[in-house]
């Protein structure tokens, strides 16, 4: 399954960082090395910056990365994501290829501007759900949820809560006795639901 996450300027460090850690462990987990291809897209090939300086180099970029299984848009400093329409066509476009969207954090804001949420039930970080809400008045904003699974749609909370949701996306692809041994791997505490 190839799966790609989307990093910009200024994206949560854990929100990238940690959902890779999961798929690339759980592939090494796996029955089959190659369960999970996870890589990093961004609008140019060149290193981006995300909070605190952290330096990461993507290995594609928009409109040039293999197929996509599960896209994954993560959280940040988002609203100048917001305003980059070849980005936010890039998303709108992505749901007819993509067969599960998924957001970390205040990702959601960015698939709410592509038109991807309307009408679903959704989450982000608590420091930002009332305005999530008030921007986007066609979703259902759920809080105090570490993530909520509308089948082709998944959102999360803020930082950690994204490592809970790719756990559970892991026990949902490939069961969850897989997902329990990634996260004793990680020595990670999953939070399910």
């Amino acid at each position: 399954m190839n799966i790609g996450i989307y990093i910009y300027e200024n994206a949560e460090v854990l929100d990238f960082s940690g959902p890779f850690e999961v798929f690339s462990t759980a592939s090494r987990l796996a029955e089959s090395s190659d369960a999970f291809d996870v890589f990093f897209i961004a609008e140019q090939k060149a290193p981006v910056f995300a909070r605190g300086g952290f330096s990461v180099n993507p290995h594609y970029v928009l409109n040039h990365h293999p197929e996509i299984e599960l896209l994954i848009v993560v959280g940040g400093v988002h609203s100048g994501e917001l305003q980059k329409t070849h980005v936010i066509n890039w998303l709108a476009s992505m749901t007819e290829d993509v067969k599960i969207i998924a957001s970390v954090c205040t990702g959601a804001f960015i698939l709410a501007e592509a038109g991807l949420l309307a009408g679903r039930k959704v989450t982000t970080h608590w420091e930002d759900i009332d305005e999530l809400r008030k921007n986007y008045p066609e979703l259902t904003v759920i809080d105090g949820e570490r993530w909520i699974d509308e089948g082709n749609l998944i959102t999360s909370g803020g930082i950690s809560a994204g490592i809970d949701m790719s756990l559970h996306l892991v026990s949902r692809f490939l069961g969850p006795e897989l997902a329990e041994k990634t996260a004793r791997q990680m020595e990670y505490d999953w939070i399910r639901k």
